[in-house]
């Protein structure tokens, strides 16, 4: 099982991410946390790197159904989304397939919840 599942696209680095935005927003989610990786490296390594963002991203109610059925399911969450330039043109937009992440959990009733996810996440990503 893979934990993650992701497109390659011709949109460039800024029109994916905005894509990216608009469709999490349409299933529900929220950007909580954003990660630059290309500027924070270049800040603390003093290196050069590809545009690469870290988007975390939440559903409350089914971060809220999560965290009742399980209430250390916060080292878990956010939900991370992924867009980061993969060369001649193109942009790769990645997910965390969160049934593969919470396999390793061992609670029942957060398969549900990890589904329904899952589902929404991957309309995401094959909708870019």
């Amino acid at each position: 099982m893979t934990y993650y599942f992701s497109k390659t696209t011709t949109l460039s680095f800024a029109k994916a991410e905005q894509r990216v935005r608009e469709l999490l927003a349409e299933q529900g989610f929220g950007v909580l946390t954003e990660i630059d990786v290309q500027t924070t490296l270049k800040k603390k390594l003093d290196v050069a790197f590809r545009q690469y963002k870290i988007l975390g991203t939440c559903n409350p109610p089914f971060a809220y159904k999560a965290l009742l059925a399980e209430d250390k399911i916060g080292v878990m969450l956010p939900c991370n989304v992924i867009i980061q330039e993969s060369g001649q043109g193109r942009t790769e937009v990645a997910a965390i397939d969160p049934v593969a992440s919470m396999a390793a959990v061992e609670n029942a009733n957060l398969k549900d919840v990890a589904v329904q996810i899952r589902t929404r996440l991957q309309k995401v990503i094959e909708s870019v």
